[in-house]
């Protein structure tokens, strides 16, 4: 083992279950952020970048630094980088950053997206509605996130609304794409380049936010699953990446085609904390620590994730399963907010249905 004191920039539920998984590895970690209470508040040293001498004393308590959310200012990584290694590095960062930029990368590397084009002005938005044709989906180049930051342009008659909504940032207008379902795929790679992937996972979104995730995803052919591992491990390595690397795909009829990435642990793989044999934080942590990988494998034939949004609910009618764990993050309801997780494990697609349907308060409720 290379390192033993973590850093994490930010302080939320990743962060949590980050270092959640690094402790039983004898780990320590430190957390950079501006939150008074957070859910890491009780894991570890949280130092607030506002306070005197800040990063300087963030840089001396670790050997290793991660981060959390790919909003993370690239200068303070490139910053950092200078004295302590940072891992996923900079062009992972940067590249997920933007979505010209992602979809650019993804279009040089020969990955399926959607058509897309740039828009800057509502000129430029209708023209773009007649070079790619509609429905097209119209979405901000930064910072958009669950559902966030975009708008569905159907018919000429939702340009000026669409428009009003998002004028004001950069934009990237992408053709709508015809697919059956939305999945995911999760990789982790090591510093010395060894690689790992997870089951692909099939996932259901509501107003741009995930709700259930289920793996493994039913009835995907060879030709997919290779694309899928291909899409991915061409992005590692494009990326000299280290840590977890997810790719959000578009089940489509001819192919999967990518809609992002994202350079860090996924809700979607939140069923590998007691689904697999090595959950994704820990992963992630054994991978930025200079450690062996662990396996990716399914321990379970059916396996399905429950996001708590908004409200809690009966906790105690998921204490009460065999076969459900339940994951809380310290944070106070408040409409839309991701405040938890399910993970159900179970033998059979029939039993892994019967316990949705005894938890679908969960999935259908939300404050």
């Amino acid at each position: 083992m290379a390192f033993k004191r973590v850093g994490i920039i930010g302080s939320g539920q990743l962060g949590r279950m980050m270092a959640l998984a690094g402790t039983p590895l004898d780990l320590e970690f430190v957390f950079f952020d501006e939150a008074e209470a957070s859910p890491s508040s009780n894991l570890g040293q949280n130092i607030k970048p506002s306070e005197n001498d800040a990063l300087e004393r963030f840089l001396d308590s670790v050997d290793v630094i991660t981060y959390e959310s790919e909003n993370t200012d690239p200068d303070l990584v490139r910053q950092i980088n200078l004295t302590k290694p940072v891992f996923p590095g900079e062009a992972s960062l940067k590249k997920s950053q933007h979505r010209l930029v992602e979809k650019n990368t993804f279009r040089d590397l020969g990955i399926d997206t959607a058509n897309f084009l740039r828009v800057t002005s509502k000129n430029e938005l209708i023209q773009a509605t007649k070079s790619l044709g509609l429905p097209i989906v119209l979405k901000t180049t930064t910072m958009g996130y669950d559902g966030k930051g975009q708008a569905v342009v159907k018919t000429e008659a939702d340009i000026d609304q669409a428009w009003n909504e998002l004028a004001g940032n950069e934009l990237i207008a992408e053709s709508f794409v015809n697919f059956g379902r939305e999945l995911s795929i999760i990789a982790v790679r090591g510093i010395n380049g060894e690689t790992k992937i997870y089951p692909i996972a099939e996932n259901d979104h509501s107003n741009g936010i995930l709700r259930v995730s289920r793996v493994p995803a039913k009835n995907i052919n060879p030709k997919k699953q290779k694309q899928a591992e291909e899409f991915i491990t061409t992005m590692l390595t494009h990326l000299e990446h280290v840590g977890v690397l997810t790719l959000e795909l578009f089940d489509c009829e001819d192919g999967l085609v990518v809609n992002e990435m994202a350079p860090r642990v996924h809700n979607s793989g939140h069923w590998s904390m007691e689904g697999s044999h090595c959950g994704q934080f820990e992963n992630h942590i054994r991978a930025i620590c200079g450690m062996p990988l662990g396996d990716t494998e399914a321990r379970h034939e059916a396996i399905a994730m429950i996001n708590i949004i908004g409200l809690i609910g009966d906790r105690n009618s998921v204490l009460k399963l065999s076969n459900a764990h339940l994951h809380l993050y310290g944070k106070a309801e408040r409409l839309n907010r991701k405040l938890g997780h399910i993970n159900i494990l179970a033998s059979s697609e029939s039993e892994i249905n019967n316990s949705l349907k005894g938890l679908e308060a969960f999935i259908n409720e939300c404050g």
